[in-house]
C-alpha cells in the first residue's frame, strides 16, 4: 500500500470493523483505494468509554500511518456487533462484548474526532460491500450471512439495505428455536441459535460437555480445556475425535436451520457467507446445506455463495457505510 504525504488535499474515508474478538481499521482514499490499515484484538473487559478512547487512540494512528491528518478524513464508518438504534447512533447491547451496551457511541466518537461518524451492525455494513463489490453483485436481493464468533445477517432488499424499525434488522442469530433451553446468550435469552451453534458458544458447549466427563483430543491440542478454540475443534476432527465430530455437527444442524428459516420468512434466494467459521470450508459447510436442503421442499434455486471480499469485508463495508450515508443526505 503506497504511502502518500502528509499535506497532500485529499478525502480519506476510515472504515472500521469491530468483531467479538477482533477489531480491524481502513483507511481509504477518494478512489476507494485501501492505503493503510491495523488490526487487533477486541477486549470485552472493558467499558464503553475505555473501548472507544481505544479506538480513537487506533484511528489516529491509522491516519498516521496512511500519512493524512484527521483533518484531511471526510468521516468515519463502524460496523459494531451490537443492537443499534441507527438514527441515534446509539448502542442498545452487544451480546460478545457484553460492556458495551446503552452508550452513545456515534456522538461520543464525533466529539472527539471532530469528524462525521455513521455507525450500524457489521453486518449491515459487510451486506453493503459484498452487494456493491463482491458475491451478491446483480442479485436484487441478497442476505448477507456473518458466520464467526456470533452470527448475524444482512438484508438487501430490493437493492438497498434493510433496517427495520429501529436499526436491527438481521440479528437473526438472537431467533429463538429451542425456548429457554442451553446455554445463557449475551442477548440475555437461553435457545437462540447462536448460543447453539456460534464460534464463541460452541466453545462453551465443548467445555460443558468436557465437564461432564467427555474426553478430546482438543484439550491436549489446546494445553488446557480453558484455552479451546475453534482451531482446535478443527484440528481434532481431522483427526478423528469424536467430541469435535459432535461440536460440528450441532453447528451445521442449528446453521442450516437458521438459513431455512431466513429463506422461509423473506424468500431471497442468494445467501452470502462471510467470516472466519467459513475458514473450515467444506466440512462444515456441505453438512449445513444438506440441513437446508432437507427442510427445503422447493424445486427453486437457491444459491450459498462465500463472500468475496474475504477479511477485508468489514473494513470495506463500513467505509462503503459512510459513503452511502452521506450520499443520500
Amino acid at each position: 500500500m503506497e504511502k502518500k504525504k502528509k499535506g497532500e488535499k485529499r478525502k480519506m474515508v476510515i472504515g472500521i470493523d469491530v468483531g467479538g474478538t477482533k477489531t480491524a481499521l481502513g483507511l481509504f482514499d477518494e478512489n476507494r483505494r485501501l492505503v493503510a490499515e491495523r488490526r487487533g484484538a477486541s477486549d470485552p473487559a472493558l467499558p464503553p468509554e475505555a473501548f472507544f478512547d481505544g479506538l480513537i487512540e487506533e484511528i489516529k494512528l491509522l491516519a498516521d500511518q496512511g500519512g493524512a491528518a484527521l483533518s484531511q478524513v471526510r468521516g468515519v464508518g463502524l460496523g459494531m456487533p451490537s443492537f443499534i438504534l441507527f438514527e441515534k447512533g446509539h448502542i442498545v447491547k452487544t451480546s460478545n462484548l457484553v460492556k458495551l451496551r446503552d452508550f452513545p457511541a456515534r456522538a461520543y466518537l464525533a466529539d472527539r474526532l471532530g469528524v462525521p461518524v455513521v455507525l450500524d451492525n457489521d453486518s449491515h455494513a459487510a451486506a453493503l460491500a459484498e452487494h456493491r463489490s463482491g458475491a451478491g453483485r446483480g442479485h436484487e436481493n441478497m442476505v448477507y450471512c456473518a458466520v464467526s464468533t456470533g452470527i448475524s445477517s444482512g438484508f438487501i432488499i430490493g437493492g438497498k439495505l434493510f433496517r427495520g424499525s429501529y436499526g436491527w434488522a438481521g440479528e437473526s442469530g438472537h431467533m429463538i428455536v429451542t425456548p429457554d433451553e442451553g446455554i445463557l446468550c449475551g442477548c440475555g435469552n437461553r435457545g437462540c441459535l447462536m448460543s447453539w451453534c456460534s464460534g464463541s458458544m460452541i466453545v462453551k458447549h465443548i467445555r460443558k460437555w468436557l465437564e461432564e466427563g467427555e474426553t478430546s483430543l482438543m484439550t491436549e491440542l489446546a494445553g488446557g480445556a480453558a484455552r479451546i478454540d475453534c482451531s482446535h475443534l478443527e484440528a481434532a476432527y481431522d483427526g478423528g475425535d469424536a467430541l469435535a465430530a459432535r461440536a460440528l455437527s450441532q453447528m451445521a444442524r442449528y446453521l442450516g436451520i437458521w438459513f431455512f428459516n431466513l429463506y422461509s420468512a423473506l424468500n431471497i434466494n442468494c445467501f452470502v457467507l462471510g467470516g472466519g467459521l467459513l475458514n473450515m470450508g467444506e466440512k462444515l459447510l456441505l453438512p449445513v446445506r444438506r440441513e437446508f436442503d432437507r427442510y427445503n421442499r422447493s424445486e427453486m434455486p437457491v444459491y450459498f455463495k462465500e463472500a468475496e471480499l474475504k477479511d477485508r469485508f468489514g473494513i470495506i463495508g463500513a467505509a462503503e457505510l459512510f459513503s452511502h450515508e452521506h450520499l443520500l443526505r
